[in-house]
């Protein structure tokens, strides 16, 4: 089994996953406009599920002094593997969530919402439970990248046309998300040891079992929620199964490559918070909204023509965003 044994290689693993879960959503982009997200979102989990599978039985599998994906899936505990798909189920109720609050008012609004909280929550739930790395620092990195959210929500309000008759309830949707987005993660950082290099008691799971296990929970809680939302669509005509063999090769493969990029950032998550310490990797994992937008300006020209004040805005985002980071990398070293 791969680890991570160095502070460096843990922060570089950290941001690699703010980067693939702010990059998944083109996946979204290359799918065709007319391909609904209930049904992309079974492609999508199908993704998450392979990629786990393919990192266990390669990078969880070597020899060294670790034990393998096997041998640690063979002892876990039925109370760690309930944590893990725990945490499977109620980031997929969050992410169902946080997307039925954007259809109904829109991205400025919901995502920004839904990170912050979980952005915040999440590092005080995951330091709580593994305090690591300075506290100041860290604390310090949240806020500048909250504050980095906001500016990207007041960019994409200043863009959009007035259209907020539906608000208060998208609010509702995206603080319900935020709430469950932001202690998901500690249910799965919770089954594996504070320090891997010693001896461990039985039961407990090393990063890919727990990855494994919480994506098989995010598939199979899909098979109920993913259905509800077909039939109770909040926007658009209930869908059907059949209605997700309708579409060609390019859609399902765009929504597969969505899951692979996701889950290799919360494999890469795992790995880095198993070193450096579970609050501050999730912490810079979450600055993924800001990568989103920035995917959004540069790749698919979404402020193209958009008033002078979103470059304003825009500005102080990347600028909050990259010093958030900075202080985030420091609450390890210093």
């Amino acid at each position: 089994m791969y680890l991570v044994e160095s502070n460096t290689i843990a922060l570089l693993f950290s941001i690699l996953s703010m980067l693939c879960w702010g990059s998944w959503v083109n996946s979204q982009k290359i799918a065709a406009k007319n391909w609904r997200f209930e049904l992309f979102y079974w492609d999508y989990n199908l993704g998450v599920l392979l990629m786990s599978v393919l990192f266990a039985l390669t990078l969880g599998n070597i020899n060294n002094a670790y034990a393998g994906f096997f041998a640690n899936i063979s002892q876990a505990s039925l109370s760690n593997v309930g944590y893990s798909l725990m945490g499977g189920l109620i980031f997929n109720v969050s992410n169902i969530l946080m997307v039925m609050a954007v259809a109904v008012a829109g991205m400025a609004v919901a995502v920004p919402v839904t990170v912050g909280i979980a952005l915040i929550l999440g590092v005080i739930v995951n330091y709580l439970g593994m305090p690591s790395g300075n506290p100041l620092w860290l604390f310090l990195g949240v806020i500048l990248v909250t504050g980095s959210i906001i500016f990207n929500a007041l960019a994409y309000k200043s863009k959009a046309e007035k259209n907020n008759h539906k608000v208060s309830k998208g609010l509702l949707l995206s603080v319900s998300s935020g709430l469950l987005m932001g202690i998901f993660y500690r249910f799965v950082a919770r089954t594996m040891p504070d320090d891997f290099t010693q001896i461990q008691p039985p039961g407990q799971l090393n990063p890919y079992t727990a990855v494994f296990i919480f994506a098989l929970g995010v598939f199979l809680s899909n098979f109920v929620l993913n259905t509800f939302i077909m039939k109770k669509p909040v926007e658009g005509a209930p869908l059907t199964y059949s209605d997700y063999f309708k579409s060609n090769i390019k859609n399902h493969l765009a929504g597969i490559l969505g899951g692979i990029v996701w889950c290799a950032g919360m494999m890469f998550n795992i790995l880095g918070g198993a070193k450096a310490g579970f609050a501050i990797s999730y912490g810079l994992g979450q600055g993924a909204t800001i990568i989103a937008a920035l995917w959004g300006i540069i790749a698919w020209r979404e402020f193209k023509g958009a008033p002078g004040r979103s470059t304003v805005y825009l500005s102080f985002m990347i600028v909050l965003f990259a010093c958030g980071v900075v202080c985030m990398i420091f609450a390890r070293y210093f």
